[in-house]
């Protein structure tokens, strides 16, 4: 999903970059909201992994 965020960002600079300002700022936003579900899923990751396997001793 990661990749996906990084990918959208790339398309957004190299539309802003040609003057395409619809699409580049489409391409930021839609970037911006993988990104944020990256974040979440990472951290529920974290979280649930480091429960579910408890502490080690």
């Amino acid at each position: 999903m990661l990749h996906w965020a990084i990918m959208f960002f790339i398309v957004a600079i190299v539309a802003a970059i040609f003057g395409f300002t619809g699409i580049a700022a489409g391409a930021a936003s839609i970037a911006k909201i993988i990104f944020i579900v990256f974040i979440v899923l990472f951290v529920l990751s974290l979280i649930f992994g480091g429960v579910r396997r408890g502490p080690r001793l």
